[in-house]
């Protein structure tokens, strides 16, 4: 009977374990490193835990596409992380004949987080954010300077500086889980704006920005891609 009891124990433990992180297990390729990159199909793939008072997090990928986050950060202020797939551009907004980008996620509904583009240009000067849905406590930086319908999208759009670069924060007016963004379009509303010029677009990062996932939470990436021409 002991060796039952004990061969039940250790088949349960087995199972808590294997359905705890079930897709990090079976993916092609995981981290818990806070630095933790991974490249594929020309996108790359990045735990980056940048901030402080951080938990654990581990990232999974079967693709840049296909990929996702279990987080456990604490109840407290402040971004930990912001768990990504990139797709470098490097040109000059005006050579661009198109940019647009698609995504499928499946969020949680507690924590405090935003599902959001982040693009930069001019070497990181400017950093244009797309919050797609947020949930609890977190908000844009900056102070708000219009409503706008762009790039397929409904905005509020806030703008402000972190001391290393200008932010432009377009924070959609409803939660989306899907849909496609063109991105440029947007980029040239803010240079009609007069907030940037002609401007080098260089990254394109889609995830999850973080402030907390207290008790582990699970972000999926379905899908996503970058296209233009």
């Amino acid at each position: 009977m002991k060796i039952m009891r004990a061969f039940v124990v250790a088949m349960a433990a087995v199972l808590t374990v294997s359905l705890g992180a079930p897709a990090a297990q079976a993916a092609t390729w995981s981290s818990s490193d806070r630095w933790g990159t991974w490249s594929n199909g020309g996108y790359t793939v990045r735990n980056n835990i940048w901030g402080n008072g951080y938990g654990p997090q581990t990232i999974w990928a079967n693709s840049y596409s296909n990929w996702g986050v279990w987080a456990n950060h604490p109840n407290t202020g402040g971004i930990k992380s912001y768990p990504h797939s990139e797709k470098m551009v490097n040109r000059r907004l005006s050579s661009i004949g198109s940019l647009s980008s698609s995504f499928n996620v499946s969020y949680p509904n507690s924590g405090a987080y935003t599902t959001a583009y982040d693009i930069w240009a001019n070497n990181n000067a400017y950093e244009i954010m797309l919050w797609m849905n947020k949930v609890g406590a977190v908000g844009p930086l900056g102070s708000w300077q219009a409503s706008v319908s762009v790039g397929g999208h409904s905005w509020n759009v806030y703008r402000g500086s972190n001391g290393h670069n200008e932010v432009f924060s377009f924070v959609r007016t409803s939660n989306t889980g899907s849909g496609t963004v063109d991105i440029k379009a947007v980029m040239n509303w803010i240079r009609n704006r007069g907030w940037f010029g002609d401007v080098t677009v260089g990254a394109v990062q889609f995830g999850y920005e973080i402030t907390s996932s207290s008790g582990g939470l699970n972000f999926t990436t379905n899908s996503f891609s970058v296209s233009g021409g």
